[in-house]
C-alpha cells in the first residue's frame, strides 16, 4: 500500500451507511436499558462462537493513539486506522501494524464495515462527540479519549445516543482502573480513614503559552479542512520553536491551547484529577452534584463576551484559583495551577496527597497495622476483576464490559458529571464571573450568556449524523 491506498467515501457506500444508520437508529429507539446484546452485525456471530477475536480500527494515529492502541492490540485485533494526516497514516501503520491495515481518512467508510465490532477514538477533542455517536448508531462499541465533548450540550447528546443503543464505551480516563493509587485512595475515603470529606485542592499545572504565531501554508500530507471538522475556519498557523521539534501551531499536539479545540488544562488535566476528586466526594457517602464554579483566570488574550480577540496565540486559561461548591455544602474543590500536580484530599480526621507518582500521608502510612478491608478495592470497581494498572486495565476492563454488556469502570454517565464541571470552569474563566449550575434541570441558571456556551454551532458539512 502506499499513500493513494487511503480509501476515500464513495457515494454507493455513503448510502449503504446512511441506510443502515437509519435502521439502527430504529432500532435503538425501541431500547431503554443501558447495554443490550450484539445485534444485527458480524460481532453477534464472534460474540456467540466465541471462536475469534474482536476487531477494532483506530481513529486518530496521533501521539495518544500510538499510546494506546498497543495496548488494545492484547485483546482484540487492530484491522484499520483512520487518520486526516497522511503521514500519520504511513507511520502508523508500519508502527502498529507491520503495514498490513486498511487505511482510511475518512472515518465513516471505518463505520460503515460490519466486521469491525470496536473503534478507539484518538483525534483532537473537538472530533470526539461527533465520532463517537455516529460509531454507537452504527452499532460500534467504542474506546473514546478523554474529554469525552468539547461542550455540556454534546454530553447529553452523547449519554442519550448510549442509552438508546446500549453500546459500551469507556472513557480514557485511565486513572479509574489505577488499583495502587487512584483507586486505593479512594477505598481509604469510603473506609472513614479521614472522616468527613471537607476540601480538596486540584493540581492540573499551567496552561500553553505562545508568541504570535503566523500563518502558514497547510503542510501536504494534512487535509487541514477535515482537521477542523466542526469547529469554526480559520487558517493554519505555525511557527517554530527551537526548543521544542513541534512548534506552535493551532493543529497537531497544540489543539488544546484553543478553546476553538478544547478547553485546555481545565479539559485535559482537570478531565483526569476533577474525576478522582468528584468519585472521593462519593465515596466519602456525600452529594458531589456541582453548584457553582467562581474564582479567577489569567489568559494571554483579551476576552470579549466570552470569546478570545486575538487569533494569532494560545488562548485557553493560562493559570486559575477557582473553587467549585458542592450540593453538600461542607465540601469544595480549589483548582489551581500553582501546586503540585494531584489531588489534595483534606477531612476533619485527617488528609493525604495523591497522583500518578505517589499516595502519601498518615491515612495511608496507618495502613501497614490497619489494612484496608478485603473488599475495599472491589467495592470501588462495582465488583468488577482489575488485574493490572492504567491504559492495560482500562482496555481489560472494556473488554469484559463489552462481553457483560455492561457500563464499564469509566462510563460516558459519570464521566459527563465531572466533565461539566470542567466545562462550567472553562466559561467561568472565559467570562470572568461566577456560574452557578442547577444538577436535576443541567443548565447554567440567572446568566443567559453563560448559559448560552453550554453549546456551540457546528461547521457546515460537520455536523453530527443522526
Amino acid at each position: 500500500m502506499n499513500q493513494t491506498q487511503t480509501k476515500l467515501a464513495s457515494s454507493a457506500t455513503r448510502q449503504r451507511l446512511s441506510s443502515r444508520r437509519r435502521f439502527l437508529k430504529q432500532t435503538a429507539i425501541a431500547t431503554t436499558v443501558a447495554c443490550v446484546p450484539y445485534h444485527l452485525t458480524a460481532s453477534r456471530a464472534r460474540a456467540e462462537s466465541k471462536s475469534s477475536r474482536p476487531q477494532f480500527a483506530l481513529i486518530g494515529v496521533g501521539g495518544n493513539g500510538t499510546r494506546t492502541a498497543p495496548v488494545g492490540k492484547e485483546f482484540a485485533d487492530l484491522v484499520a486506522l483512520c487518520d486526516v494526516d497522511s503521514g500519520h497514516l504511513e507511520a502508523g501503520n508500519q508502527l502498529l501494524c507491520d503495514g498490513k491495515a486498511d487505511l482510511y481518512s475518512d472515518y465513516r467508510e471505518i463505520l460503515a464495515r460490519d466486521d469491525i465490532d470496536l473503534v478507539q477514538i484518538s483525534t483532537p477533542d473537538h472530533w470526539h462527540a461527533k465520532i463517537l455517536i455516529e460509531a454507537m448508531l452504527a452499532g460500534k462499541d467504542a474506546y473514546c479519549e478523554k474529554p469525552l465533548t468539547l461542550t455540556i450540550d454534546e454530553g447529553k447528546l452523547v449519554r442519550q445516543v448510549q442509552k438508546q443503543t446500549g453500546r459500551v464505551v469507556q472513557v480514557g480516563t485511565q486513572q479509574r482502573s489505577s488499583f495502587d493509587k487512584f483507586n486505593k485512595a479512594l477505598a481509604i475515603i469510603a473506609d472513614g480513614r479521614i472522616g468527613k470529606l471537607k476540601r480538596m485542592v486540584v493540581g492540573i499545572d499551567s496552561g500553553g503559552w505562545s508568541p504570535e504565531i503566523p500563518v502558514m501554508d497547510v503542510p501536504g500530507e494534512l487535509d487541514w479542512d477535515r482537521w477542523l471538522g466542526p469547529t469554526p475556519e480559520m487558517p493554519y498557523r505555525y511557527l517554530a520553536n527551537p526548543k521544542k521539534g513541534n512548534g506552535y501551531t493551532n493543529g497537531h499536539t497544540h489543539f488544546r491551547w484553543w478553546y476553538e479545540h478544547s478547553g485546555g488544562k481545565l479539559t485535559d488535566w482537570g478531565a483526569h484529577h476533577f474525576d478522582i476528586a468528584m468519585l472521593g466526594i462519593a465515596a466519602a457517602g456525600q452529594n458531589n452534584d456541582p453548584v457553582s464554579v467562581d474564582g479567577t483566570a489569567t489568559h494571554d488574550v483579551e476576552f470579549k463576551g466570552g470569546m478570545p480577540l486575538q487569533a494569532d496565540r494560545y488562548n485557553t486559561a493560562r493559570a486559575f484559583d477557582l473553587n467549585v461548591a458542592f450540593a453538600d455544602g461542607d465540601v469544595v474543590m480549589n483548582i489551581r495551577n500553582d501546586v503540585d500536580n494531584g489531588i489534595l484530599f483534606e477531612g476533619d480526621q485527617g488528609r493525604f496527597f495523591v497522583n500518578r507518582g505517589k499516595l502519601v500521608g498518615k491515612p495511608v502510612e496507618d495502613l501497614v497495622t490497619k489494612p484496608l478491608p478485603d473488599d475495599a478495592i472491589s467495592k470501588i470497581y462495582r465488583g468488577m476483576p482489575m488485574k493490572q494498572n492504567d491504559r492495560h486495565a482500562h482496555w481489560e476492563n472494556l473488554m469484559y464490559a463489552i462481553d457483560k454488556r455492561v457500563l464499564p469502570i469509566s462510563d460516558v454517565h459519570s464521566h459527563m458529571k465531572m466533565l461539566n464541571v470542567a466545562h462550567l470552569a472553562g466559561i467561568c474563566c472565559r467570562l470572568g464571573r461566577k456560574v452557578n449550575w442547577d444538577q436535576s434541570t443541567e443548565t447554567v441558571v440567572g446568566d443567559e450568556l453563560a448559559a448560552s456556551m453550554m453549546k456551540r454551532p457546528y461547521r457546515a458539512g460537520y455536523e453530527i449524523e443522526m
